[in-house]
C-alpha cells in the first residue's frame, strides 16, 4: 500500500498537512488535519515532498549570501569509523517567503579506512548513465564527487562503484562492485532527521571492509570422468564447440514445447540462461556480431539483457535499432577481442 499509518500527508484541494492514522481499505485512509479526523481517497492526498518535485515555483529566487550557506565539511584528520560512505550535504536557497528551500546536494565520497582505493563511479537514473568518473580516494580522507539538482532525486538515482586497492595486496579481492540507491522517500526521511538534529548532512554506507580474495576451488578431474562427463585438452577444446550463431530468437515458443507449464519467473530466466549460452560460443568463436531477438513485448527481457551487456569485456558496443525482418525486437551486439 502506497500509505502507511503515521504518514505525513498534503490535502490537494486545500494544500492543508496531515497525517494518516488509519488504513481503512485500499482506496480510503483515516486522516487527521489540525486535529480533526476524517477519511479521503487516496487520489485526494499526497505525500508533501512529492508535490516539491513536481510542483516548480514561479517567482525568482533572492539570492543568498555565502554565510547563509551551511560549510562543507573538511577533510578527515583521525579515524572516526570504519568503512567508505558517500555523504549528502543539502544546499539550501531562501525563497520569497523566506523560507528555506533545498536547492541542490554536494555529494562526497568519505573514506574512513585507511587503505587507499582506486574507484570507477557511476551515477545511474532508470538504468542509464548520466556521469561517470575514475580516480582515488585517499584513506582518511573525503573526495567530492559532484552536484545533483534537488528536483533529480525524484528519480531513484542509483550511485555505482567498483573498487580496487592502490597498493596491490594478494591476499585481497582484486576488485569488488557497490552500489547506494537512493530513493524520494528516504532522502526525504534523511532530511527532517537533518532539520531534527540540526546537522549538516547524512551519509550512507557503501561497504566496510575491502574483501579478501575468494581462493580458487580445484577440480578434481577424475570424479567428472567417473561421473559420464567428457575431458578434453585445452588446446583441443575448439574442436568440441558449438559452432556459433549469428541470430538467436529467444521468445519463450522457440526454446520450449510447453511454456505454459511455466512461470513467468522460469521463463525469463530459461531465456537469459539461453542468451549466456549463445553469448559466450559467440566470444569463444570469436564472432564478429550476435543478433539477439527478444521481442518489444514489457521489455523487461530487453531491459535485463542490455544491463548485462554493459558488464560484459567483449562487447565493443550494441544497439536496438529498427531491423526489417525483426523490426524494434531486437539488439544486435558487436564483439571486440
Amino acid at each position: 500500500m502506497k500509505y502507511e499509518v503515521g504518514d505525513k500527508i498534503i490535502v490537494l484541494h486545500s494544500d492543508e498537512e496531515g497525517k494518516v492514522i488509519e488504513l481503512i481499505n485500499d482506496k480510503m485512509v483515516m486522516i487527521e488535519v489540525r486535529g480533526v479526523k476524517f477519511p479521503a481517497y487516496m487520489d485526494q492526498i499526497d505525500f508533501p515532498y512529492f508535490k516539491m518535485f513536481t510542483q516548480k515555483k514561479i517567482f525568482e529566487k533572492k539570492k543568498i549570501h555565502i554565510d547563509h550557506v551551511k560549510k562543507e565539511k573538511p577533510a578527515i584528520k583521525k579515524k572516526i569509523a570504519d568503512g567508505v560512505f558517500l555523504n549528502f550535504i543539502p544546499i539550501f536557497d531562501k525563497d520569497i517567503f523566506d523560507d528555506d528551500v533545498v536547492e541542490k546536494v554536494k555529494v562526497f565520497l568519505i573514506n574512513y579506512n585507511e587503505e587507499d582505493y582506486q574507484f570507477k563511479y557511476d551515477l545511474v537514473f532508470d538504468g542509464e548513465s548520466h556521469f561517470e568518473l575514475k580516480s582515488e580516494v585517499r584513506g582518511l580522507t573525503d573526495f567530492y564527487l559532484h552536484d545533483i539538482e534537488f528536483e533529480d532525486l525524484s528519480a531513484g538515482p542509483s550511485f555505482e562503484f567498483e573498487f580496487s586497492l592502490s597498493k596491490e595486496n594478494k591476499k585481497k579481492a582484486p576488485f569488488f562492485e557497490s552500489m547506494v540507491k537512493l530513493r524520494g522517500k528516504q532522502l526525504f526521511k534523511k532530511l527532517e532527521e537533518l532539520q531534527t538534529k540540526n546537522e549538516p548532512s547524512f551519509s550512507m554506507e557503501v561497504f566496510v571492509h575491502y574483501p579478501d580474495k575468494v581462493a580458487e576451488e580445484k577440480l578434481d578431474l577424475s570424479k567428472l570422468g567417473n561421473a559420464g562427463f567428457k575431458i578434453y585438452e585445452v588446446s583441443k577444446a575448439k574442436e568440441y564447440l558449438q559452432p556459433a550463431r549469428s541470430v538467436i530468437d529467444l521468445h519463450i515458443e522457440k526454446l520450449t514445447d510447453t511454456p505454459e507449464h511455466l512461470s513467468n519467473y522460469e521463463m525469463l530466466n530459461l531465456q537469459l540462461n539461453t542468451f549466456e549460452k549463445y553469448f559466450e560460443l559467440s566470444v569463444l568463436n570469436k564472432a564478429n556480431n550476435l543478433i539477439v531477438v527478444h521481442g518489444i513485448g514489457e521489455g523487461k527481457l530487453r531491459t535485463e539483457i542490455h544491463e548485462r551487456l554493459k558488464q560484459k569485456l567483449n562487447v565493443k558496443s550494441f544497439v536496438n535499432q529498427y531491423h526489417s525482418l525483426y523490426g524494434y525486437g531486437a539488439t544486435e551486439i558487436y564483439f571486440s577481442y
